[in-house]
């Protein structure tokens, strides 16, 4: 585990190109900028990685979905909540999952500006630094503070519907909804027992691998939006106070339902 976390912190060093003054104009800026930084800190967290674990392949697509071949593999987010590293926010961290054969084994989150460490080690619990998490032990969705978000620019225009349509059920069902991105800050929460759901109808892999053996390893529920085991292959994913689960996926189950009316 001391490579791994070792990698992304010095991969936070692009905490140096952070400016909260920054306040991009265009696509074209956006684009570009997100192409440098993303580049500055995957030039550190590669050598770092490939170094602990030489037989790892890399999962080439920051936006890839669905399953990897077997094996083991690195599913990394250099910059994760890059929209908001270079509009001077300071919701973005730095990921690295280890993954055999489509699980999630060993992850780091590394968050620059607070200067915590999230890890992850499959049946070794989940910590921030030398702090133990847990997930919400709530068990009324009524009481929960819940929420979701894109997975990408672009999802198509049933997805979004989806989400917005899943936001307006949870507004009746549950206390608080949040939708904002990056989900791995979502899912940090979601672990740390600040935040009880998270659900999302895409299936980025470098987005839900790190969060998701966060959330299980601090003793939280990972499913599909069946409640079946996650998987990168599931249609949609949920995570968050074990007790809570049925009834957010009997909320999700209105919404498809109603639209195939």
């Amino acid at each position: 585990m001391l490579q791994p976390v070792a990698a992304v912190q010095m991969a936070g060093a692009i905490k140096a190109l952070f400016d909260p003054a920054a306040r991009p104009r265009t696509m074209q800026e956006i684009a570009s900028t997100i192409a440098a930084n993303d580049s500055a800190s995957m030039a550190i967290l590669r050598p770092a990685l490939s170094q602990a674990r030489p037989g790892a392949r890399w999962d080439e697509d920051e936006e890839g979905r669905g399953s990897l071949p077997d094996g083991e593999w690195w599913v990394c987010d250099p910059v994760e909540g890059a929209i908001h590293h270079i509009h001077g926010s300071p919701h973005w961290c730095v990921t690295a999952t280890l993954v055999r054969d489509n699980a999630p084994v060993l992850s780091a989150i590394y968050l620059p500006l607070t200067g915590d460490t999230y890890t992850a080690l499959a049946g070794g619990g989940a910590w921030r630094n030398d702090t133990r998490l847990h997930a919400s032990s709530k068990t009324d969705l009524r009481a929960a503070m819940v929420g979701t978000g894109q997975a990408a620019p672009g999802e198509g225009a049933g997805t979004q519907r989806r989400i917005g349509q899943s936001v307006t059920a949870m507004l009746d069902a549950a206390l608080v909804v949040q939708v904002s991105v990056p989900s791995t800050m979502q899912l940090v929460a979601v672990a740390a027992g600040h935040q009880d759901l998270f659900w999302q109808f895409s299936q980025v892999r470098s987005g839900l691998f790190a969060g998701a053996l966060l959330v299980a390893e601090a003793g939280g529920r990972v499913s599909g939006l069946r409640g079946e085991a996650w998987h990168p292959d599931s249609g949609g994913f949920m995570a968050g106070a074990p007790a809570l689960g049925a009834a957010a996926l009997a909320v999700l189950a209105r919404i498809d339902a109603g639209a195939g009316q």
